[in-house]
């Protein structure tokens, strides 16, 4: 199976190296979206490069519900999203990002596809890992 873990993107390396260097200031991730193209034509996660600059098949992008650090250092940032019931009912979600309030793409996850009933509201978390 190809490596399908959550990468930071190209983009987001970059906007964390000149925020660093104090040459940009760095948006805050502020949206989650999700897809259905993160699977190949046999329903395998496809491997993630981190030079994703979008989902491959980008369904809706909703306004990040909440976060929270997931471990005393506080080097990992849960960001959590709800799909509601009536949303997407009937697709198959894949592949899911966190959006910055650029609209960049800073972080991406390809997966198994996950089924999205009508009457079932699906919560997904992403962690951001430092």
């Amino acid at each position: 199976m190809a490596d399908s873990k959550g990468v930071i993107t190209l983009v987001g390396r970059k906007k964390l190296c000149m925020a660093h260097s104090g040459d940009a200031e760095l948006p805050k991730i502020a949206k989650m979206a999700w897809g259905d193209g993160g699977v190949d034509e046999s329903g395998e996660p496809k491997a993630t490069t981190g030079n994703e600059v979008g989902l491959y098949n980008k369904l809706l992008e909703k306004e990040i519900e909440g976060h929270t650090y997931t471990n005393e250092e506080q080097t990992t940032c849960r960001y959590s999203g709800t799909l509601e019931a009536g949303e997407l009912t009937g697709k198959e979600i894949s592949e899911m990002g966190l959006l910055d309030e650029a609209g960049d793409l800073i972080a991406y996850r390809t997966f198994r596809r996950k089924g999205k009933d009508e009457d079932i509201p699906q919560t997904y978390d992403m962690d951001e890992i430092f």
